[in-house]
């Protein structure tokens, strides 16, 4: 490969997803040493991306509709007037395998693609966890190490959130098609009024989509400080490494507080398997149930206080 070409590096959504693919990025720049590293991205996730030391540039996927010919056409000349040398597919989706279509002959592609110069030849990859699927996919490109993911590049300035010095994140959100995959607000929130009963506030994180879930919590425990639709991604790894302890679902937030080093308790149901999905981070611990409705609070309480670091009957 030219060293002055350029790689393009394909992951376009989940914040999950996302977090776990800084690790391999980093592989991919240290084995192109001079080569410009292109990520292809959604805009959510574009600023991220952009933080990353490992990346160069960051390009746009507008996400062209199956029905929409003049934007696809758009997307093949970009990609074909990019001069990529080999595209990392790290989403390796329907979509971003449809983009080795586009991009045409020449060009090396490490992938599922049929046809694909490098690809990721496993049947059992899909029962691999990302971070294992995603290394053995580099190897089997010629990448031989790929380290955990690092965030440590990723800070904020949080002052101007007036936390006290012992705070607890709270993480009640999830995708709002699996509801299954949320411990219950009322749990949460007896959780948060047995915290602020010890000297630890609730700081509650999440988006307007979980403002019912939330105005719950801060209604039972009115010291908790509400940060509902405050925090970016920089802020919220900043949060984490200052927490005493994070309680929250199996949901995207989760993964960036875990890699920036955040002591997480995650919370999982019968609807997703940490063994192919879970939070990986230096301090974390997991909690199942089949219906999280079923899950005590004093488990998650004895559970927090363990991986918290401070006594139970404190927590």
């Amino acid at each position: 490969m030219d060293a002055a070409a350029r790689v393009l590096v394909i992951k376009l959504s989940a914040l999950g997803d996302v977090v776990q693919s800084f690790g391999p990025i980093r592989a991919i720049r240290r084995h192109h040493p001079g080569t410009e590293v292109v990520v292809l991205t959604t805009r959510p996730y574009a600023d991220l991306f952009r933080a990353c030391p490992d990346v160069d540039a960051v390009w746009i996927d507008e996400r062209p509709k199956w029905h929409q010919p003049l934007r696809w056409l758009a997307l093949r000349r970009r990609l074909r007037g990019g001069g990529f040398a080999r595209v990392y597919d790290l989403q390796t989706s329907d979509r971003s395998s449809a983009y080795f279509r586009l991009i045409g002959g020449g060009v090396e592609w490490s992938g599922i693609a049929p046809g694909c110069s490098h690809p990721h030849a496993n049947p059992g990859r899909d029962r691999m966890h990302t971070i294992e699927r995603q290394a053995e996919q580099l190897r089997q490109a010629g990448i031989a190490e790929t380290p955990f993911p690092d965030v440590s590049w990723l800070s904020a300035e949080i002052s101007g959130l007036g936390l006290p010095a012992d705070f607890v994140l709270l993480v009640p959100g999830g995708a709002a098609h699996r509801p299954g995959k949320r411990w219950p607000a009322a749990s949460y929130a007896e959780l948060a009024k047995r915290l602020t009963a010890r000297g630890l506030t609730p700081v509650l994180i999440g988006t307007r989509a979980e403002a019912e879930a939330i105005a719950e919590i801060a209604a039972a425990a009115p010291d908790a400080v509400n940060l509902i639709g405050r925090t970016d991604f920089a802020e919220l790894a900043e949060l984490g490494r200052r927490a005493k302890g994070v309680v929250g679902n199996d949901t995207g937030p989760m993964h960036l507080l875990a890699v920036a080093g955040a002591p997480c308790l995650i919370l999982y149901s019968k609807d997703s398997d940490p063994a192919l999905c879970a939070q990986r981070g230096p301090r974390v611990r997991v909690l199942r149930r089949d219906a999280l409705s079923a899950l005590p609070v004093d488990a998650v309480e004895a559970e927090l206080a363990e991986i918290g670091g401070f006594p139970a009957e404190d927590c």
